[in-house]
């Protein structure tokens, strides 16, 4: 299988030795998407729900620039700094997947890059 490196300017530039994503074979990954704004780099903390929004418009961003899609999306990970914010993610997450439920893992973490409060992984269908 061949392996492609992904990388659109809609979506921050990785923080470190790594991509935005990978596309192997049918499959997309991406990689843990924290709530950088792509336009200044600045980390949308004021509150989860806009965090929230913005890890799942940078995956989105990047699924989209691959030809793919949220609707395309069969696993994501969530990675949050503090649980207690599960019902108010959960509240964001429906809006971007309400009828296509694709499985998922939501985990408090000891620490996330640049102390977000939220990082968010996919893996999407090309």
């Amino acid at each position: 299988m061949s392996v492609k490196t992904l990388h659109t300017d809609k979506a921050p530039a990785a923080v470190g030795p790594y991509s935005q994503a990978i596309q192997v074979g049918n499959f997309i990954f991406t990689s843990g998407q924290i709530p950088l704004c792509p336009e200044t780099g600045e980390l949308v903390s004021e509150s989860i729900e806009k965090a929230t929004k913005r890890s799942l418009e940078n995956n989105k961003a990047i699924l989209e620039n691959a030809g793919s899609s949220l609707n395309k999306v069969i696993k994501v990970n969530i990675f949050l700094k503090d649980i207690n914010d599960f019902a108010k993610v959960n509240g964001v997450y429906a809006e971007y997947f309400n009828e296509h439920k694709p499985a998922r893992s939501c985990v408090q973490v000891a620490a996330i890059p640049k102390d977000a409060m939220i990082e968010i992984e996919m893996i999407a269908e090309c």
